[in-house]
């Protein structure tokens, strides 16, 4: 699986349609969705699956509102429950010698927690029939019956070269159990098998408000082969202070595949946000690379400018632009989460 800023072939996204996910806001979120789109379709090929055909020029409207290049948008029929495809949808995998690509297709269970989730967990097969790209199915032996193995792309990052970060809460916790009967040495081999990594760093847990409980991509993500960005809370009596302080001694502590050490840069929490009285997974964490930008989730806070900054002089060769995330996270999910990439393969 390459790492995200590795060139990609195109972007994944899920046009939304479930009101439930953001009660009274719901009107918002088209065009923040939208504007995502735009802006990604200007260097990219974007794929945005659609309920209904009659929909596509409602939605090319709404997109034609920011600077776009419509004709990079191709539109495909597909059911979808939520917009999350990092979770739902392929995580492609290229091989150099043989210059394929598979799609893995890992169950997909509504993160143990929600019950509509059947056409998300279906998304895969009309997928692979679209792109032409041949499908595994990742199992893992329980009690001596093989199982699909349950694993949400936000739930693992990568570096490309045979790391992979992950957390315990998400994925050997009791709490929105993904893979009952599963230990941690069995599932680490499942996962060497299937996504050809070697290195396993663990971090503890995700954030307050992550109904995910523990996805990564909130967290801590490779930005290239041995650099990380990972969130940090100067606020003492915020529950965060605790959680991302012990995974920030994890991280010093972790090397990456070739035993070299990580080098880390600190990116601050925003403020809590609570919506009706919830608190939201609220992270600039979950900012998604694409081939010439990155789009940098913001929430109209006082370190929005401080994270630009310090984006800007990491991705020197990519234009960051910040996205007003603060009515999207209502879904519980940002950019990186409503996105999901297609790698390019080398000719």
């Amino acid at each position: 699986m390459p790492g995200e800023w590795e060139t990609q072939k195109s972007v994944w996204l899920i046009w939304p349609y479930n009101e439930k996910d953001w009660p009274k806001l719901f009107k918002k979120i088209p065009d923040v969705v939208g504007k995502i789109s735009a802006c990604l379709s200007i260097n990219q090929n974007v794929n945005l699956i659609i309920r209904n055909l009659k929909d596509i020029s409602r939605i090319k409207k709404i997109i034609k509102k920011f600077k776009s290049k419509i004709s990079n948008i191709k539109f495909h029929l597909i059911k979808s429950d939520r917009i999350w495809i990092r979770d739902s949808g392929p995580i492609f995998l290229i091989n150099k010698k043989t210059k394929n690509k598979i799609i893995l297709n890992f169950k997909f269970n509504g993160w143990s927690k929600y019950k509509d989730f059947q056409k998300d967990d279906k998304l895969n097969l009309k997928i692979s029939k679209i792109t032409k790209i041949k499908r595994v199915e990742p199992v893992i032996k329980v009690k001596n019956k093989f199982k699909k193995i349950v694993l949400e792309g936000g739930s693992i990052d990568v570096n490309g070269k045979g790391t992979i970060i992950l957390t315990k809460e998400c994925l050997l916790s009791k709490v929105q159990e993904r893979n009952p009967g599963v230990t941690k040495l069995k599932l680490e081999n499942a996962l060497k098998d299937y996504l050809n990594v070697s290195n396993f760093i663990w971090l503890n847990r995700g954030i307050d408000g992550d109904d995910t409980h523990g996805h990564v991509d909130d967290i801590t993500r490779f930005v290239s082969q041995n650099t990380i960005m990972t969130a940090i809370e100067n606020n003492k009596k915020d529950k965060n202070y605790k959680r991302l302080k012990e995974n920030l001694k994890i991280l010093k502590k972790s090397k990456i595949e070739n035993g070299k050490k990580l080098k880390i840069i600190k990116i601050p929490m925003p403020k809590p946000i609570y919506i009706d009285n919830i608190k939201v997974p609220a992270s600039y964490l979950n900012f998604y690379i694409a081939n010439k930008i990155v789009l940098l989730p913001v929430f109209n806070d006082k370190n929005d400018k401080k994270v630009f900054l310090i984006f800007k002089k990491f991705f020197k060769s990519r234009k960051i632009i910040p996205i007003d995330c603060s009515e999207l996270i209502w879904g519980f999910g940002a950019i990186h989460c409503m996105t999901q990439q297609e790698p390019y393969l080398n000719p």
